[in-house]
């Protein structure tokens, strides 16, 4: 492998919460040096002239680890697969995707999570972390083998969007978690005032007609989530925090020193239950999406760090399961590939700066997961992405890599595109 030079280059860190102009220098798969100048004097014996590149004045910063991507191998491969889902990633700027195990059968043994390594390993060309179920075929009635599946590479646990609702089950798979050391990621929700909701609850769901959840149901799933934390003493995220309602739990959660973190879709950041308008499939998500008091007072939490992580929650869904009335058609939206500009609209409206937004994409989900990526230092792997933020493109959902076209954003006037992205060093779009 050979070293590279980017230079002349706009650095983010989000360790040190800044942007300055700089370089570095990538030697076997690594940060070999940081450099505060953007044109640093590095002999052409150790950085031929092929393997200097001039980032323009464009933005380099780590790549994106994105926690809760789902890909639909095995059982759903004609949605999304490693490879699909892989040249997606790149083409964001994603470098490392946890996967789901929502799949078709759940990943909920060592063999399965095997298999799922092996075809990520063959066939992604970005880093692949899985993460497998808390109970066997997510039906909450019996846990899984969790240091079992540790010891198969699995990097947390969760039953996704199936909510256990025996909490003696729940509590003894959380203890167990604890014991080991295991993340146990939960999808705050009461199961009950959820079920069959299409829309969050209000004047907009009772002028269209549809069923809708209160924000409540997050609420209290999620202080009974927070109980079970203070009781067991595990390493707990709640995967989607997106309702006001539920930040002062969250707050107090934290204040009182429970391993407690939170996350939030590109989604719930961007949108709000008027963008579904007339009945746009295609903006149909789980959670639904909230009111815009409830986007202002989410994105507040993000910037003041009560809200740790960012993700796509990238969910392929095909054309058939989406060109249904609302009520029947099926949640979840592609994201891998538009993550990056379309959180970029908060930067160029002046809601965020690009430290903060980084820091929940990159830094954050990595020391949750305790990797040594995401962050811009000597010793650091080399997986980075370099951007122009400035650069306008119309979206168009046929030209994206996955498999699955449901993005809510297709022919979106958006400002960024990834210029080049590098895993482990070596340039996997670009």
């Amino acid at each position: 492998m050979t070293d590279t030079l980017i230079f002349n280059a706009r650095l983010i860190d989000p360790e040190a919460g800044e942007v300055r102009p700089g370089a570095l220098l990538l030697s076997g798969g690594r940060i070999a040096e940081v450099f505060d100048t953007p044109e640093p004097e590095v002999g052409t014996d150790r950085v031929p002239a092929p393997a200097r590149l001039d980032a323009g004045g464009a933005f380099v910063a780590p790549g994106i680890v994105d926690i809760g991507v789902k890909v639909c191998e095995p059982g759903e491969r004609h949605k999304e697969s490693f490879r699909s889902a892989g040249l997606a990633a790149a083409a964001g700027g994603v470098t490392t995707m946890v996967t789901r195990p929502d799949t078709l059968p759940a990943i909920d043994t060592p063999e399965a999570l095997e298999f799922i390594r092996r075809r990520a390993n063959e066939a992604a060309p970005v880093n692949v972390l899985p993460m497998a179920a808390l109970t066997k075929g997510r039906e909450g009635r019996e846990m899984t083998e969790i240091g079992f599946l540790m010891d198969a590479g699995a990097v947390a646990f969760t039953d996704c969007d199936h909510v256990v609702t025996d909490t003696k089950v729940l509590s003894r798979a959380m203890t167990y978690a604890r014991s080991l050391g295991a993340l146990v990621m939960m999808h705050p929700q009461d199961p009950g005032l959820s079920a069959g909701a299409a829309v969050t609850s209000g004047k907009f769901a009772s002028l269209r007609g549809l069923p809708g959840v209160t924000p409540m149901a997050e609420r209290m799933g999620l202080d009974r989530d927070i109980a079970l934390v203070e009781m067991t003493g595990v390493r707990y995220h709640a995967d989607q925090i997106t309702t006001a309602r539920a930040l002062p739990a969250l707050e107090r959660a934290k204040r009182n020193g429970f391993d407690v973190t939170a996350g939030i879709s590109m989604h719930h950041l961007t949108l709000n239950e008027l963008d579904v308008a007339d009945y746009r499939t295609f903006f149909k998500v789980k959670p639904p999406l909230r009111s815009e008091d409830d986007r202002q007072a989410v994105l507040e939490a993000l910037r003041t760090g009560l809200i740790d992580i960012v993700g796509s929650f990238h969910t392929p869904q095909d054309e058939e399961s989406k060109r249904l009335p609302y009520e029947e058609a099926a949640s979840g939206a592609v994201g891998l590939e538009t993550m990056l500009p379309v959180l970029l609209r908060l930067v160029h409206s002046g809601d965020l700066d690009l430290p903060t937004l980084f820091r929940a994409m990159t830094l954050n989900p990595a020391r949750r997961l305790g990797l040594d990526c995401g962050r811009l230092s000597t010793g650091a792997p080399a997986d980075l992405v370099l951007f122009d933020a400035d650069k306008p493109l119309i979206l168009d959902r046929f030209k994206l890599e996955s498999k699955s076209k449901n993005t809510p954003f297709d022919g979106a006037r958006l400002q960024g595109k990834v210029l080049g992205t590098w895993v482990g060093g070596q340039r996997v779009f670009g």
